[in-house]
């Protein structure tokens, strides 16, 4: 804190705006919770002065230090500029299978070059929204018979869909858009059999987050601005 931020000083929009922004990047850390992240949040805009503001953040690294390097594959990597960090490795598995049953492959893992997923009279999730992809292109082969397979992808990544359908399909009508520079491809092929495919795109958990907290803080600073008309 510097001379000119006393303790009993008030404080600023601006300075109420600075620590509601640490607060945002913790929260796509993973170092606070939504709860936590709204209580926090609601004191930020609540503090008159430095001496209320400071407790806030004071167990949170400054952005840019070391603390809040995040190693590769973490939430905060999941963000469309981080692709280069995303992209090699071994494949954390090669094969999922689900027989009257199901099985899910999500959060942190990497994408071998080739994936192969069957499902018969079960599903299965394959989810690459915080993935990390062994190759610049990875394909995933898809068997669903008598049973279905959802793929999740990120924005930003480039999808090509060849699969064959037979009394069944392979849905895409949500991945038409192109990739973005430095983006993995991810080509989905296979072959289902009265089942299904199914393609689409979602927000890293980490991006619905943020864009959570901005709505909130949205909320929270228009209220606080009519309190202040009224006090005036």
């Amino acid at each position: 804190m510097t001379d000119e931020q006393l303790p009993e000083l008030r404080a600023s929009d601006a300075d109420r705006e600075r620590v509601a922004e640490r607060l945002r990047d913790a929260l796509a850390e993973g170092r606070l919770d939504m709860e936590e992240f709204g209580e926090r949040l609601e004191a930020t805009f609540k503090s008159r002065t430095y001496a209320e503001l400071e407790p806030i953040t004071r167990d949170l690294p400054v952005a840019g230090s070391a603390g809040t390097v995040a190693p590769a594959g973490s939430a905060a990597s999941v963000s469309p500029g981080g692709w280069a960090g995303r992209i090699g490795g071994e494949g954390t598995s090669k094969w999922a299978v689900a027989i009257m049953a199901g099985f899910q492959r999500k959060g942190y893992w990497t994408v071998p070059r080739r994936f192969t997923s069957f499902a018969f009279w079960g599903g299965g999730v394959i989810d690459l929204r915080e993935a990390r992809f062994a190759e610049r292109e990875v394909v995933i082969n898809c068997i669903a018979i008598m049973g279905g397979v959802q793929v999740i992808v990120p924005p930003g990544v480039e999808v090509d869909v060849r699969g064959f359908g037979l009394m069944g399909g392979f849905d895409q009508r949500e991945v038409g858009e192109p990739g973005e520079p430095g983006a993995p491809r991810v080509v989905v092929t296979g072959f289902a059999f009265w089942g299904g495919v199914g393609v689409e795109r979602r927000l890293a958990r980490a991006e619905k987050q943020r864009l959570k907290a901005e709505r909130r803080q949205q909320k929270l600073e228009k209220g606080n601005g009519e309190d202040r008309k009224e006090l005036d």
